[in-house]
Parts: structure tokens; sequence; C-alpha cells
């Protein structure tokens, strides 16, 4: 008689290798592939993915095009993939905020519903930062009571969901904040270095300062603390219930098939533990490496939106713009 055990296996190795021949079978991918990044050539996701791109050559036997749509902060590439029928040849690598902050804030032409999420490869690195010699050095805590006690403290926002969290977290700590709207790390970074504001949002500029100290983190924005940065709390721990961290993550149309999407799975899988993946993302970029597979990735995802949606519901809406 069988041992249950052996029987088990022997179903799960029969499983793998029916989706291995499946996809052998339908020959995917029998020509070049194209990753798309939301977003213009030289940021961090352009770095990272561009590296991912040619470890995945490697892996799918086929090239991997790298092709820069930016615009609308990811939407316009993701509103021409949710309408690209070439069945898995094109996907895209970038954040998730696009995807399940976004479509709540504004009016889009596409929803989390339009993609398959065939796996996560890294998270994203966010903070609330400051600048050298500030009154309250590089404390969080330091930081709200010299706000309370300094009505108009300044504060540069980059986004609509960085500025929603803030403003959450000045209602409830009761701070009187100076907004001042930025375009993006090249707009903030000469506020927050000059002293011209207190603080501010970082998508990622701040790890440019890792080793001058020249952009303190007062606040991790992702689920845990950051690589380089390890003394900065997250949002959590500093008492506030919300966990917006961006998880870098390929996407295709969701009308693609299982086998195909399958494979783009196993190849990313493969790729987050090459050797040149795991250089330019944790040593250069100063990510970390994260693997999902597009079941737990699909699952954080739909938490996170519904996380966002909650806190937009509980501040009565998007924030306007005006400082």
């Amino acid at each position: 008689m069988k041992h249950p055990n052996v029987t088990l296996m022997s179903i799960t190795l029969l499983a793998a290798s029916l989706t291995t021949h499946a996809a052998m079978a339908d020959g995917f991918p029998s020509q070049p592939l194209t990753m798309v990044i939301g977003f213009g050539a030289g940021g961090s996701t352009d770095i990272q993915g561009r590296v991912l791109a040619n470890v995945l050559e490697d892996e799918l036997g086929q090239p991997v095009n790298v092709v820069n749509q930016p615009g609308a902060g990811m939407g316009v590439a993701l509103t021409r993939l949710a309408q690209n029928s070439d069945e898995g040849y094109t996907f895209l690598y970038g954040p998730s905020s696009p995807l399940t902050f976004a479509p709540l804030a504004m009016e889009t032409d596409y929803a989390l519903e339009d993609f398959r999420f065939v796996a996560a490869a890294s998270l994203a690195q966010a903070g609330i930062v400051t600048g050298e010699d500030r009154p309250f050095g590089d404390s969080w805590e330091a930081l709200v009571e010299h706000a309370r006690e300094n009505p108009g403290t300044s504060y540069a926002t980059q986004t609509a969901q960085d500025r929603l969290i803030i403003e959450y977290i000045a209602q409830q700590e009761e701070l009187d904040l100076r907004i001042v709207p930025t375009a993006g790390g090249a707009g903030m970074a000469p506020l927050i270095l000059s002293g011209d504001v207190d603080f501010a949002y970082s998508g990622g500029t701040h790890s440019g300062y890792a080793e001058s100290g020249e952009m303190p983190v007062l606040l991790s924005l992702a689920e845990d603390r950051l690589g380089a940065f390890p003394n900065a709390p997250t949002l959590v721990e500093a008492g506030y219930d919300i966990t917006p961290g961006d998880i870098l993550l390929a996407a295709v149309p969701a009308g693609v098939s299982d086998e195909r999407a399958e494979r783009l799975t196993s190849a990313i899988e493969a790729a987050t533990q090459d050797e040149r993946f795991i250089e330019i993302t944790e040593e250069r970029l100063l990510l970390p490496v994260e693997y999902m597979d597009e079941e737990t990735l699909t699952e954080q995802l739909y938490t996170q939106r519904n996380a966002f949606s909650t806190l937009i519901e509980a501040m009565g809406g998007i924030p306007d713009d005006e400082s």
C-alpha cells in the first residue's frame, strides 16, 4: 500500500508537469516579449525593470524589449495594457499603487479587475523624510511635537496618496500643516536639502542620501522598516493603522491564459534568485527582493485597495490641491 504522502506528492508533481507541458505545447513564448515601464527612463523602476528583463531573456529563451510609456502616474501604460490582445507577450512592470489607489482617487480607464498579477519581485521603500539640522532632529515623535507648537510647519507632497496619508496623520495628531505641492523627487529634494520645507514625502529619492545622511527618514511607508534606514518606525509602529507600501509587480491583461501566466510567474521567481537582479535591487537601489506568486500577490492587492477605500471614506474623500 502506498503511503498517502507519496501519493499526494505524486499528484502535485503531475500537476506541475502538466502545466509545464501545456506551456511548452503552446510554444509560449515563441517570439520576443515587451516589458512596459510606466515611467520615464532612468528612474528606479526603469533601472530595476531593465535588469529584470535581461534575466528573463535567459529564463524565457526570447528577447524581452523594454518600452517606456510614461504618463498619468503609470495610468497611460495601464490603460494600453488593459486593451492589449497579444496574450501575454506584453506585460507591465511597476508599483502597485496606480492599481490599488489611483482608480479610487480619480477617473481611470482601467480597474484592478482588468489584469492578472503574475508575480511580485520587490518592494518599494517610500518614506517621510526631513533634512539635516532640523530642530526636531530625525525623530518622528519630536517632529509631531514641533509641529504642534509651530502651526504652519511645512510638508512637501508629491502624490494624492501621500497627501491623503499626511492629512489623516494631521487629523489624528491635531496638526495645522502647510502643504507644499512638488513634482516628484526632483522637485522635493532641493526644498528639503535647502531647509525651505520641514519634512516631505519621498518615493525613493532618500536612498541616494543613505550614506551622506543629508535626508534622514522619519517614517517608513513600507510594511516593514526600510533596509537603509532601520531606525525609522513604520506607520503602524507610530500609531497609524495604515500600510500603503508599494509592491513592484508584473501584470498582464486579465484574459491571458493560465499556462502563459504561469510561465511568466515561474520565470520571475527564478529571476528573483539571480545574482544580477539581487545585486541591482539590494545593493544599488536599496530595495528588498520579495517574490510573491500570483495568488498571494492578488490577495495582497485587493486587501490594499480595500484599505485605501476605507481610508478615503474615513477622510471624506481625496484632499484637494489647495495649500
